[in-house]
């Protein structure tokens, strides 16, 4: 049952990850989370430079030009991929 449930969601999860932005936040926290799950694909297998400016990169192209602050614990890469995008 889980997996029907799941498998009915996949469309509707990916439309939320793909949806217009607001062009201005006053604040976005960024971190990330692992868990051990059993997935076709992962949204990014790592920290790192390159994945936060893909996730940075990804969220201004859906609109958000603008954020007052960001907030964020020491991730590898965090300061520079925030340069780079913003």
């Amino acid at each position: 049952q889980v997996s029907n449930i799941s498998k009915q969601m996949i469309p509707k999860v990916e439309a939320y990850h793909k949806r217009k932005l607001s062009d201005k936040f006053f604040c976005v926290y960024l971190d990330a989370t692992y868990l051990p799950l059993r997935l076709e694909h992962l949204v990014a297998p790592s920290e790192n430079i390159e994945v936060w400016t893909d996730m940075l990169q990804n969220m201004k192209s859906r609109g958000l030009k603008q954020v007052e602050l960001f907030l964020s614990d020491g991730v590898v890469g965090m300061k520079t991929a925030l340069a780079r995008t913003y």
